[in-house]
């Protein structure tokens, strides 16, 4: 189990050469196993073996079936949800955290991943309920924060997100670098919104870049945060160099495809020539027909980093054909929904870059929905209502941005 573990950890590494450095440790476990084992031993072997061999539906398979009968395995648990949140299969997630009750009552983790299951699914009271719970047995319990954090920004509570995420910041010391820079993430989402630019730049160069640098996570979220910066005209300074160098070290990485396109964004947006390299590997993944994702690279993946790839050279009109495209689809390519609007922004960005304020509205007016007091937002919207010659309702959008501002100094 040891080696069975230690090759899983290898493969989190989340780059091509992780079935590599798994090789070792799974043929150890394998060639234990000889010696005789309990039942459940095989079957993790398994599934790590499957998932050196990229079968992830076999992996899930057994996954299932481990769950099935030592419902209190958090590792095989996490290692499930994992692989079904990369499919975008919400219903997926809920169904195989809630396998862990009623016998992992006790286990904070588990109600922590049944948590972002209920989120996954948009059943946000049900995932707050869940996350509280989660606290109420383990207070530091970082996935249940982490779950508590999406229903707030779904549902708009921006300034309590901040001050709840802002609460438990002290918790975070000792997790990995993947754990505290993405929660670091989500409080900057909350300052994003609350137009609170410095605290932004700090929660950046603190604690979501620096970490781990090297990490695939750790990029993508110093991508991700430093693009949503510069959409609401957060000065970045010479921020993107240090991420896309470290991005380009990775070569042709598409062991992800929710992972690849922000890589590709980072790139492509630095005038990396690398960008050229990861966007033919991303066009021969599309035409793979031996994985077991290849739809998604060929009916997601691939138009979305055409307009990724659009957005950077400045072609508004394929940027957005092409990003539409795969919005629909999206999920399939993994990512949580406060994750891939990432894609949203840069297709949003592209409208207003191109004049198209009466599409820009619609987009920007259903946002509001969730983000009613946005700093950032109402002031976008406050411009295309300009744009569209209808200066009550820019006026209006103004009006609010101005009180949230406001509501940080009394």
């Amino acid at each position: 189990m040891a080696n069975a573990y230690a090759a899983m950890l290898w493969m989190f590494l989340e780059a091509p050469v992780a079935p590599q450095k798994a090789a070792p440790y799974l043929a150890r476990a394998q060639q234990a196993t000889k010696a005789g084992v309990t039942p459940r031993e095989p079957q993790v072997i398994a599934a790590t073996q499957a998932w050196v061999h990229n079968d992830i539906p076999k992996l899930l398979e057994i996954c299932d079936q481990i769950m099935m009968d030592h419902p209190r395995d958090m590792a095989v648990l996490k290692l499930a949800q994992y692989h079904l949140f990369n499919l975008g299969d919400a219903a997926g997630m809920l169904r195989m955290a809630l396998k862990a009750l009623p016998e992992a009552e006790d286990i904070a983790y588990a109600h922590g991943m049944i948590a972002f299951g209920y989120e996954q699914c948009h059943l946000l009271d049900r995932a707050e309920t869940a996350a509280r719970h989660a606290m109420s047995l383990q207070h530091d319990d970082a996935w249940a924060h982490h779950a508590i954090a999406h229903v707030m920004l779904t549902q708009g509570r921006v300034a309590e997100g901040a001050k709840f995420m802002e609460s438990v910041a002290e918790t975070r010391g000792g997790l990995n670098s993947f754990m505290r820079s993405h929660n670091w993430w989500h409080l900057a989402l909350f300052y994003l919104s609350l137009g609170q630019h410095d605290d932004v730049r700090t929660a950046y160069d603190t604690h979501v870049w620096g970490l781990a640098k090297e990490y695939s996570q750790d990029q993508v979220g110093a991508t991700s945060l430093l693009a949503r910066m510069e959409f609401v005209g957060v000065d970045v300074g010479a921020r993107w160099g240090d991420v896309a160098d470290h991005v380009a070290l990775r070569g042709a990485d598409t062991v992800s495809p929710f992972l690849t396109l922000q890589y590709l964004y980072a790139l492509a947006r630095t005038g990396h020539s690398e960008a050229n390299d990861l966007m033919q590997a991303i066009e021969a993944r599309a035409v793979d027909e031996n994985q077991h994702d290849h739809v998604a690279w060929r009916d997601v993946a691939l138009p979305a980093a055409i307009g990724i790839i659009a957005h950077a050279h400045g072609n508004w009109d394929a940027a957005i054909n092409n990003l539409s495209r795969a919005f629909p689809r999206m999920a399939e390519c993994g990512g949580s929904h406060a994750q891939r609007d990432l894609f949203e922004q840069i297709h949003l960005d592209a409208l207003v870059r191109d004049g198209r304020a009466s599409s820009a509205q619609q987009v920007l007016e259903m946002r509001h929905t969730y983000d009613p007091e946005g700093v950032p937002l109402n002031l976008m919207l406050g411009e295309v209502y300009a744009k569209s010659g209808l200066p009550t309702l820019a006026e209006e959008a103004r009006a609010r941005a101005a009180r949230t501002l406001a509501a940080q100094h009394r």
